[in-house]
């Protein structure tokens, strides 16, 4: 079965001069011959992404978009109408948010945060500003010191609102963050704490020594780009720390003392030296 507002693999049906059509199991999809490469046959096989135009017909397109049913993403509108906004999509056509999806309204060039989901009873594809309603902390999936994707969702009274695997949520809490983030800011990261109540807490990066051993490439490298010296000790300004490496103090500490036990550092009184 066809799934439209996502990627299918096809086999062509037949050529014809504006394109060829894909096999659906009823009359074929067409895929239009700007988007057919050159050498498709009959037979062959073809991953397109499927979705309907402004007639309600499926078409298919080798174009990529910037998101498929279930993800959950950043979306600049267009355009806005009485009905509804338009996000840009990527492909030929804007992705429909109804106005009965949205928090407060959309404005042209307004950048918001969606999920782009399937109607069940038109098949057509759509998204929703109303990301929460999708998800829950009900059924956990999750372990602590699991690695993990996160959204920025919104900002709370205590830290971000974070999206878990675009399935939970979790918080971020402000003492955790050393770098400006915002409303659909993606990165990886980890889970601290699950709590009885299935509150979680989450982490940006990587989880201790693993964390620490992607960090010591970097403090090596910068070391070699400034002729094996650099003036950063354990007594340096926090935020000066993260301007230069983009770590924290704390990774910054761990990271330089696993590098002077294995003896490629060394600490001097201006910072540290590449041994």
């Amino acid at each position: 079965m066809v799934k439209t507002g996502d990627f299918n693999i096809l086999k062509v049906l037949r050529k014809v001069d504006f394109g060829v059509y894909l096999d659906d199991g009823e009359q074929g999809i067409l895929l239009p011959k700007r988007y057919a490469p050159a050498g498709l046959n009959e037979g062959d096989e073809i991953n397109v992404f499927v979705y309907h135009d402004g007639e309600d017909r499926l078409i298919a397109t080798t174009d990529k978009p910037y998101g498929v049913v279930g993800d959950i993403l950043k979306m600049k509108a267009v355009s806005v109408t009485e009905q509804g906004a338009f996000m840009e999509w990527g492909i030929m056509k804007d992705l429909f948010v109804p106005k009965s999806k949205q928090i407060q309204g959309m404005l042209p060039k307004g950048e918001y945060l969606v999920k782009i989901y399937r109607d069940d009873q038109t098949g057509r594809t759509a998204a929703t500003e109303r990301v929460e309603e999708f998800l829950s902390n009900e059924h956990l999936t999750l372990a602590e010191a699991e690695e993990v994707n996160l959204i920025v969702l919104r900002r709370t009274d205590i830290g971000y609102l974070m999206i878990i695997n675009n399935e939970h949520t979790g918080v971020l809490h402000f003492n955790e963050v050393y770098r400006s983030i915002g409303v659909g800011d993606k990165f990886k990261g980890y889970i601290k704490k699950v709590y009885s109540d299935n509150k979680i807490d989450v982490v940006a990066g990587k989880m201790g020594y693993d964390r620490v051993e992607g960090e010591a490439e970097k403090v090596l490298r910068l070391l070699k780009e400034n002729n094996g010296h650099l003036p950063y000790h354990d007594k340096s300004d926090p935020e000066e720390i993260y301007l230069f490496f983009g770590m924290s103090k704390k990774t910054f500490k761990m990271t330089t003392g696993n590098l002077y036990r294995e003896r490629k550092i060394s600490f001097e009184k201006e910072g540290i030296r590449m041994l």
